[in-house]
């Protein structure tokens, strides 16, 4: 047993936070006592120098692509970044892997080549592409997900990828009341595919190939109609609805009024939407390359205002990098799409969110840590600092203030959108059940493969 001693952590109750003494034992908490206490006997004390102790962050949107493209980032790497940026349990995306995580088999595959690489814990999403709800026992091949303890089902309306194909927006009811049956939400990508098709031929007719088309053909109404629509699927058929990477205002919107009126949804945002907003590509151009893509100032600042006020619920990364060499291609076109995420997700929270006065420490616990753990099935393990809790940590120092340089990041892709940036608030050690696996003197201490996967509550294994 040791001691995590003389740190502050949060009471749930606005900004307070109190002096605490974290008992560890077997990876769990065992006690937590009093500051003022003295230290029990035989417990090994670890300083923790009244720095802020955050229950580790959970990143429910992450792109690691092991098994299969792994040029753009792998589980070693991600994972790395994930424990050097405090996050202790990622969530890993069914759509960038090869085979893509549409089974049993591949969720078994998956786990095979991961569980070797990864720094922090993972739970994985299981894939709806639309090809496998064009197949006869494709309720069979969900039930086995579910068993083999995935998070819930990931779904596109709108997909650019070969190997895992938009779904058919009239299969969507579908989808959402056997997921039910399964007790799993959907987590739905909403762009409206025929209005990002028809801008797109105008852009391309009218020999347009410039960032400024490129926010043009994905602006609104492109995620509130889907939105829109997958809530009336919803209202229809019944389930339980997750709209991931949630960048519009209006989307915001009409998820916290469905909410009010009874629906089982949840919806998620992301930094570089409370970040960025089109206006940025002029400097940033490829590198903020995302789907959906960013929108305006109106759309940011109502976002901030949303995720503070309970509308949205948490946030994610939607952590997808590649190498520089897929962003700097000839046409804003066939840049790929995605931004690195992970290490910078809980700072960029700390600093922009709490620091800012965006939101309350007890929001922000909410936020990076506990409203994913209850909405996908790891709490109470995971998501709090609570005896019998995983002992998953982040201790940070709120007034450090530091740049941020890709250079100096743990992921493979080696850059950022937020270059150059200053964050007040800094990760100073991760804990993941217990053991040191970041700590900011000596970097990523822990070893390949201490990270488990963590099937959701309740599956049947």
């Amino acid at each position: 047993m040791f001691v995590l001693a003389d740190v502050r952590i949060p009471t749930g109750r606005g900004d307070e936070t109190r002096r605490a003494h974290l008992y560890v034992r077997g990876g769990r908490i065992v006690e937590i006592a009093d500051g003022d206490a003295r230290l029990r006997p035989g417990a090994e004390p670890l300083d923790g120098g009244g720095l802020l102790a955050l229950p580790g962050a959970i990143d429910p949107h992450v792109h690691f692509d092991t098994p299969g493209f792994t040029h753009r980032e792998d589980f070693a790497h991600g994972s790395a970044a994930a424990a050097a940026g405090g996050v202790t349990t990622v969530i890993d995306m069914p759509c960038t892997s090869l085979p893509p995580v549409t089974s049993r088999q591949a969720l078994e595959h998956k786990r095979s080549v991961v569980g070797s690489q990864a720094h922090v814990d993972f739970a994985l999403w299981g894939g709806a592409p639309g090809d496998l709800l064009r197949e006869r026992d494709w309720r069979e091949t969900l039930a086995g997900l579910a068993a083999a303890g995935v998070v819930g089902f990931k779904a596109y309306l709108l997909s650019g990828m070969e190997t895992f194909p938009a779904l058919d927006p009239e299969r969507l009811g579908e989808l959402l009341a056997h997921a039910a049956t399964l007790g799993l939400p959907v987590g739905l990508h909403a762009e409206d595919p025929g209005l990002v098709g028809e801008r797109f031929a105008a852009a391309r007719a009218a020999g347009r190939d410039d960032w400024e088309a490129v926010a043009d053909v994905r602006a609104e109404p492109v995620e509130s109609l889907a939105v829109a629509a997958g809530l009336d699927a919803l209202r229809r058929h019944g389930g339980s609805l997750h709209v991931v990477h949630v960048g519009a205002a209006a989307a915001a919107a009409l998820v916290a009024a469905a909410r009010r009126e009874g629906a089982d949804v949840t919806a998620e945002t992301c930094p570089h939407f409370l970040a960025f907003t089109r206006d940025d590509f002029a400097t940033l151009g490829p590198l903020l390359k995302t789907a959906p893509v960013v929108k305006t100032a109106a759309d940011r600042d109502a976002l901030w205002r949303a995720l503070a006020d309970g509308s949205l619920d948490f946030a994610a990364t939607d952590h997808a990098p590649c190498p520089l060499a897929e962003k700097r291609v000839a046409s804003a076109w066939d840049a790929y799409g995605g931004v690195t995420g992970v290490e910078t997700f809980l700072p960029f929270l700390l600093s922009e969110g709490w620091r800012a006065g965006r939101l309350t420490l007890a929001r922000l616990v909410e936020v990076v840590s506990a409203g994913a753990a209850r909405r996908f099935g790891l709490a109470p393990r995971k998501g709090a600092l609570a005896v019998g809790c995983d002992a998953d940590v982040a201790l940070v120092d709120p007034d450090a203030a530091w740049t941020v340089r890709g250079e100096d990041l743990h992921s493979l892709a080696g850059w950022t959108p937020f270059e150059g940036r200053t964050f007040r608030g800094q990760v100073r050690r991760t804990f993941v059940r217990g053991r040191l696996v970041y700590d900011d003197g000596a970097g990523v201490v822990g070893e390949p493969g201490w990270g488990r996967f963590v099937p959701r509550a309740g599956a049947v294994g």
